[in-house]
């Protein structure tokens, strides 16, 4: 019973770096696998032939804007400010194909909200709203020690394919946009679109190193590539202003996190608290794959406390990343104008306060391997 124990952790460590739905961190949409909790120990190794079952559920509402790292709290205080709230459920099977490599796979579901001025003749308020599958994906991990012996510290590295079965050209109405001011149905932004189009590799590592026997300290790496350039959705944002017209189909975009902390159990092994650091964005450049279309790039810090409790098969956590650090850099577009015309610009972007992230996973196994 205590090996099935430690391998219900599991989960936490593999989604990390699996997890891929639409649900975006604002305005930026930095997807769900680089905020999910994280915080690995000697629980978080998979042995073969177990199976668990694992599902996260996340929610967060971002309004506040930045542009760069300074905050525009008019936004707010006029009225202007865009709010999106987003609910996404995510639902991954694990198993452990030996002592070192596991893989899984994960189904996303999301439901998003997003309500804006702008995007409505900057007269009205009005919402728009996406929904459904998201961008499923699959992976491999492979343990650099047994996973029977490694309790003091292990090193996993992850490679994955995130797959374009979510929408990624998702509509609704838009008002005030049309001709005389009528309404027109047209693509949900970029922030709230449940799938970017394209096919990504995910690549990482999960990492932990025993300190005592209460005491764990972990860190985590993510990087996925996004090969493919643009993904043929309008954005209709040429039609604001003429200086926004390569910005008029959506970019797909690499994606990436950092992650480090400690983890103390109290009583072991039912109830542990961790408390880390996490550091996640989308960049202004692709490394692969070219860098045209619409994005915006943005950078988030945030302090995540989180608790975990165990009962037999069963493992609930909740974390709540609150973030510390926002950054909504020069996107490609704000660096062309501000050399063409030689006056400064920054694009702005709006950012949540912290997320909730609820998971439960339950180990499907019979018996103890």
């Amino acid at each position: 019973m205590k090996k099935n124990i430690y391998f219900l952790l599991a989960v936490m460590a593999v989604v990390v770096f699996n997890v891929s739905n639409s649900s975006a961190q604002g305005c930026v949409a930095i997807r769900h696998f680089s905020t999910c909790s994280g915080n690995p120990n000697s629980s978080s190794q998979t042995g073969k032939g177990v199976a668990i079952l694992n599902t996260n559920y996340r929610y967060f509402k971002s309004y506040r804007h930045f542009r760069g790292t300074h905050e525009e709290p008019d936004r707010v205080a006029n009225g202007s400010e865009v709010i999106n709230k987003s609910h996404a459920l995510d639902i991954s099977l694990n198993y452990g194909l030996s002592n070192k490599w596991f893989a899984n796979a994960t189904l996303p579901l999301v439901y998003n909200d997003r309500s804006s001025l702008y995007e409505h003749g900057r007269t009205e308020r009005h919402n728009t709203y996406s929904q459904g599958l998201g961008d499923a994906r699959i992976g491999v991990g492979y343990w650099l020690k047994d996973v029977q012996s490694a309790h003091s510290g292990n090193l996993s590295l992850n490679l994955g394919l995130k797959l374009p079965t979510g929408n990624y050209g998702a509509t609704d109405t838009f008002y005030n946009v049309g001709t005389n001011g009528s309404a027109e149905v047209r693509p949900v932004d970029q922030s709230i679109q449940p799938g970017d189009g394209g096919v990504g590799i995910t690549t990482g590592f999960v990492g932990f190193k025993q300190i005592g026997t209460r005491l764990s300290f972990y860190a985590t790496g993510f990087y996925m590539f996004n090969p493919k350039e643009t993904n043929g959705t309008r954005t209709f944002r040429e039609t604001l202003s003429p200086i926004l017209q390569n910005e008029s189909i959506m970019a797909a975009t690499d994606q990436y996190a950092l992650t480090a902390g400690i983890n103390y159990s109290l009583f072991k092994p039912s109830l542990s608290f961790g408390l880390g650091g996490r550091f996640e964005g989308i960049p202004v450049k692709d490394v692969f794959g070219g860098d045209l279309g619409f994005r915006r790039p943005g950078m988030a810090g945030s302090v995540e406390p989180s608790v975990m409790y165990m009962k037999d098969r069963v493992m609930l956590t909740l974390s709540v990343p609150v973030a510390v650090y926002r950054n909504r850099p020069q996107s490609l577009t704000d660096k062309e104008t501000e050399i063409a015309t030689g006056n400064p610009r920054n694009g702005d972007a709006a950012f949540a306060d912290y997320l909730i992230n609820v998971g439960l996973a339950i180990n499907l196994s019979k018996g103890e391997k």
